[in-house]
């Protein structure tokens, strides 16, 4: 399979049929070609997981697929979620910080859940069913993704949002 012929890790595998299924359920890819549908899926995949792969073209051209990251899409997410400025702020800064650990979770995962872990801080709570249908990410994933940032928090939210203390009151969404 196309994704063994590349040595692709487990996360971009899981991420590519999240986006497949998604793209089966819009029932957008009738009387399209499945290979090609597939091979989209994984080479988003790999651009979502920070792991560029150059795409070669049926005309001989090479095009590579650039990378995006998790702060591309925090002002996105947070204006969705009518998040207030010192909350976006945070939400920034965090993201910034979580650049810093090798969490192998898409972008997009780590936005999402970062953007739920600091809407659980102060006053100001989300449901985590908003957060998946503002960020478009599911809510396993964002809990997935939680258990691997859980480990850091103290390191990536920092204490003028949020004293040390109350991010260890943080349970698993």
């Amino acid at each position: 399979m196309l994704n063994s012929a590349l040595g692709l890790f487990v996360t971009i595998q899981d991420w590519a049929n999240e986006i497949y299924k998604k793209v089966e359920d819009q029932k957008s890819s009738r009387g399209r070609n499945q290979d090609a549908i597939l091979a989209a899926c994984l080479f988003i995949a790999c651009r979502q997981e920070d792991k560029p792969r150059t795409l070669e073209l049926e005309n001989g051209q090479s095009v590579e697929i650039g990378t995006i990251h998790a702060g591309d899409f925090m002002r996105r997410f947070c204006s969705n979620l009518g998040m207030a400025n010192q909350t976006v702020k945070a939400a920034q800064e965090a993201v910034g910080k979580a650049k810093q650990f090798d969490i192998r979770r898409s972008p997009i995962s780590i936005a999402a859940t970062v953007i739920n872990i600091v809407t659980q801080l102060p006053d100001y709570k989300k449901a985590l069913k908003d957060v998946s249908s503002a960020t478009g990410v599911a809510e396993w994933m964002i809990r997935n993704s939680f258990k691997d940032l859980y480990p850091h928090l103290s390191k990536i939210v920092l204490s003028w949002y949020a004293p040390e203390e109350d991010l260890m009151h943080l349970c698993c969404p």
